[in-house]
C-alpha cells in the first residue's frame, strides 16, 4: 500500500491509492482527488472516479507524463488545484508525478517563476 504524505494544509500526495485509502482520506476531511495516471497504466483502481464520488469527494483525472510538463500544462493544473475544494490528494503510480505537481503548485503560488520551479523539480530528480 502506498503512503499518503501530507505536504501542507491544502495538499497531500500518494502513489496509486486503494479503496480503503479513499475511505480514509474522506474520513480525514479531504474534499478532492486528482489522479495523474494515464488510462493505459497498469494497476489502476477500477472505477476510481465513481468510487471517489460515492464517498462525497470531487474527482478529476488529469493524465500527465513527466516529460510533458510545460508552462501551459502547469498553468492548467495550477488553475485546477486553485479551484477544487481543499484539502486535495494528488496521486499517480509512485508519487513522483504527484510530488512534482505539488511542488510546482506551491512554487508558483509563492511567486516563483515556472522556469525556476521546473529547475527545482529537475534538481530533485522528479522529472
Amino acid at each position: 500500500m502506498n503512503i499518503v504524505r501530507k505536504i501542507n494544509g491544502e495538499l497531500a500526495i500518494a502513489g496509486q491509492i486503494t479503496l480503503d485509502q479513499l475511505k480514509q482520506i474522506a474520513e480525514e476531511g479531504y474534499k478532492s482527488v486528482i489522479n495523474l495516471r494515464l488510462s493505459d497504466e497498469t494497476d489502476l483502481l477500477a472505477n476510481e472516479q465513481e468510487k471517489t464520488e460515492l464517498l462525497g469527494l470531487y474527482y478529476l483525472n488529469f493524465p500527465t507524463k513527466p516529460e510533458d510538463l510545460n508552462h501551459q500544462s502547469t498553468l492548467q493544473i495550477y488553475q485546477t488545484i486553485t479551484e477544487l475544494p481543499k484539502p486535495i490528494l494528488i496521486h499517480c503510480d509512485n508519487s513522483i508525478r504527484s510530488a512534482a505537481i505539488a511542488l510546482l503548485y506551491i512554487c508558483i503560488k509563492q511567486g516563483v517563476t515556472f522556469e525556476k520551479a521546473l529547475q527545482k523539480i529537475i534538481t530533485l530528480g522528479l522529472i
